[in-house]
């Protein structure tokens, strides 16, 4: 590493042979003619969102009371205790583009707020969504311009719901209105597209798992690193690498529990974590150092494809999802349903308490994020798209005030929202799809 300059850049890597590890925000990396003022290093602004399938429970879901404080939360919103100040919950928005109500149409219409076009064949058409729109501008400057991530394998071929053409259903971002994005699944897929370097992605996999360890690659990098750092950066850096060789231990041994097992699972690839949520505390983590190494300020991540099987043995729910989404009213199944729902929440609830804990500038990854958590779909039984279970959690730097619960009397548009979070992280639009205007209470102090 050749630093010609009194602070670090930005862009700073440390570099190794098929290996290149970016990292977080430093005091260090404050202009030198300002550096004498203290004032710490500007973080970015992010953007996030986080798909639910099959909506939810509303009546486990939804916050009681009316006066537009988040206090007591909801069985399903239990788990966002520890993070409450930083969440909102939104009541009646909803996705009037995903009539007739299908799951192709949840998962379409959810970032798009657009109407899929009705066909099984290669003419599909949606529009391009409010992630890739960010992307457009956040991106222009990291690494990847914006991360897609799944937690299952999705095919993409034939009928999937209703004469709908599979990549609706399983492709949450879109480029263009022709243009699907598909997610990575794999943990070691995503770790090699955070730090692999040079080669095409199955050259620098196989790189990756020709070594021990990715920092045992970059070590010389690091002490070098370290010797130009003050004590504060220090620290940042070494709880950063900490956080690296933790996730790439725990994604080697995923791997090397699978060695004995060669019989794939149908829901999700070869050399994952067997256990759904730690899978997904892996995806999440992910995530985090790839905001916390400015590799990308935009990502989505889908929890379960639409018309998913998977049960969930770990929290006792031996039904498949997809079935008991469709309880008929049973209050058996809709509990168990509501299980699942609270499941999910609560390893989103996983993501922000990572977030919190993440210090960035004088905040922290949270602060400096914007996250929309939720699904496309109301109440599965009848494939409602109104009343959506909606959830916007950080953004405190930018001005968003958590800890609330906003009703609408009458519907409004998702887009609004999706308007409103592009606005914040500084990509201006006149509209977005359906939009009818902003949601500007959640910069707005509560009154009561």
């Amino acid at each position: 590493m050749i630093i010609t300059r009194k602070s670090l850049p930005r862009r700073t890597f440390l570099r190794g042979v098929g290996a290149s590890l970016a990292l977080p925000l430093l005091d260090a990396m404050i202009p030198a003619a300002t550096a004498a003022t203290k004032t710490p290093a500007r973080p970015v602004k992010r953007l996030g969102f986080v798909f639910m399938p099959m909506g939810c429970d509303l009546p486990r879901w939804t916050p009681p009371g009316t006066d537009g404080k988040l206090g007591t939360l909801s069985p399903i919103l239990s788990s966002l205790e520890p993070v409450k100040q930083h969440v909102t919950a939104l009541t009646n928005l909803d996705l009037q583009n995903a009539y007739p109500g299908t799951h192709a149409t949840s998962n379409a219409a959810f970032l798009s707020a657009a109407r899929a076009k009705i066909t099984e064949s290669s003419d599909y058409y949606l529009g391009t969504t409010v992630d890739q729109i960010a992307a457009q501008q956040l991106g222009k400057e990291t690494q990847l311009p914006s991360l897609e991530l799944a937690m299952d394998m999705m095919q993409t071929v034939g009928q999937c719901d209703n004469g709908y053409a599979c990549v609706y259903q399983n492709n949450l971002s879109w480029a263009s209105p022709t243009t699907p994005l598909p997610a990575e699944a794999h943990p070691r897929m995503v770790f090699e597209m955070l730090f692999g370097e040079g080669g095409s992605a199955a050259e620098r996999r196989a790189t990756l798992r020709r070594r021990a360890s990715l920092l045992d690659w970059v070590r010389d990098d690091i002490a070098d690193l370290k010797r130009k750092l003050g004590p504060a950066d220090q620290a940042r850096v070494a709880q950063y690498l900490d956080t690296v060789r933790e996730v790439e231990r725990r994604i080697q041994k995923a791997e090397a529990d699978t060695v004995g097992h060669p019989l794939p699972d149908l829901d999700r690839p070869r050399g994952v974590p067997a256990a759904y949520g730690d899978h997904a505390r892996l995806m999440f983590d992910l995530q985090v150092l790839a905001m916390q190494g400015d590799i990308t300020r935009v990502s989505t991540f889908q929890l379960a494809r639409e018309t998913s099987n998977r049960t969930y043995p770990e929290i006792g729910v031996s039904d498949p999802h997809h079935p008991l989404s469709h309880h008929g009213n049973d209050p058996d199944k809709i509990a168990r349903m509501a299980k699942i729902n609270q499941y999910h929440v609560s390893l989103f609830a996983y993501f922000l308490e990572r977030l919190k804990a993440t210090p960035e500038g004088d905040g922290t990854l949270l602060d400096n994020s914007l996250l929309l958590y939720g699904s496309g779909m109301g109440n599965p039984n009848v494939h409602d798209h109104t009343n959506l279970p909606i959830l916007v959690a950080g953004g405190a730097a930018g001005g968003m005030k958590g800890g609330r619960h906003l009703r609408y009397d009458k519907p409004v548009p998702l887009a609004n929202l999706h308007l409103t979070l592009l606005d914040k992280v500084g990509v201006r639009l006149d509209r977005f799809a359906d939009s009818s205007g902003k949601v500007d209470e959640l910069f707005q102090p509560l009154t009561v």
